[in-house]
């Protein structure tokens, strides 16, 4: 569980290699002292944008722009995965 001034970041498929590979916890605690866009967190793991299609806020389907809270749960999902899936997970609609 994150802490007050962490989040607590989890990442699938390929992110998940990547996060491996750079040696990174699963789930990794990040320091988040405010509020902040879900694209700040991207910037601060050196992730570009563009392999991130959905960001997971506590369970919760969100956007770039939706804010991120100290204590907060975050899950990061890459393109591709398989179309039922994402609509069932909510971050795409029929």
């Amino acid at each position: 569980m994150a802490g007050e001034h962490q989040i607590e970041v989890r990442a699938f498929s390929f992110l998940h290699e990547l996060f491996a590979s750079r040696g990174w916890s699963q789930p990794l605690e990040v320091e988040w002292s405010e509020p902040a866009p879900a694209d700040r967190l991207l910037e601060k793991l050196g992730i570009p944008a563009e392999e991130v299609e959905t960001v997971f806020i506590n369970g919760r389907a969100r956007h770039a722009d939706d804010l991120i809270n100290p204590g907060d749960r975050v899950a990061l999902v890459p393109p591709g995965t398989p179309g039922p899936y994402r609509v069932l997970l909510g971050f795409r609609k029929v």
